[in-house]
């Protein structure tokens, strides 16, 4: 019954270890072109060792500092941070994360306390009447302007037909189309 117990209370816990893992002798195996993918699968094969999982998934930061000098020269070694949930699955993450992830992560927290902010003071003012009356009067003033327009075209229409009645259709011939005229230019001087 002991070990039972002692299993369900590891089920429970989340594993957290941090490892320094070389890569230099497994990359130096590939070709200069493919040494940095080869670094990859190096710490991917090295987390599933010493962690006993099957499924390894590399963050964000540590992916960028494997990439970041290119394809032919990662770094030799990496400090990470394994840490391994109740399903198994183990995230790879920097033990140290670059000073440009910790101002994006401020600045999401302080994007988000200005939502909850902003969420707060928009349910704490009533509901303003005045912009109601003012979307009322900008109909007004559209609908009047269609009126308008709708009765400018009514009076041309009229005006048209009278002006029809008054003169009937006369045939104009159309004229023909001349057509283009290139200019010829003359051609280079002759041996002379």
């Amino acid at each position: 019954m002991a070990k039972i117990k002692m299993a369900k209370k590891e089920e429970a816990s989340v594993l957290e270890r941090v490892y320094n893992v070389p890569l230099r002798k497994e990359f130096q195996k590939a070709p200069p072109w493919k040494r940095t993918k080869k670094a990859v699968k190096a710490l991917r094969q090295f987390i599933m060792k010493h962690m006993k999982s099957k499924e390894v998934l590399i963050g964000k930061y540590a992916n960028k500092f494997l990439w970041e000098r290119g394809i032919k020269n990662p770094p030799h070694h990496v400090k990470v941070t394994a840490t391994k949930d109740k399903k198994g699955k183990v995230i790879v993450e920097l033990t140290e994360i670059p000073n440009y992830a910790k101002r994006e992560i401020e600045k999401q927290k302080k994007l988000a306390e200005k939502k909850k902010g902003r969420e707060e003071s928009k349910k704490k003012e009533p509901i303003k009447e005045e912009p109601k009356l003012e979307a009322k009067i900008e109909e007004k003033v559209e609908e009047a302007k269609k009126e308008k327009e709708e009765k400018a075209k009514e009076t041309e229409k009229e005006e048209i037909k009278e002006l029809k009645k008054e003169h009937p259709k006369q045939h104009i011939p159309k004229q023909a189309i001349a057509p283009k005229k290139v200019e010829q230019r003359p051609t280079a001087p002759k041996g002379q």
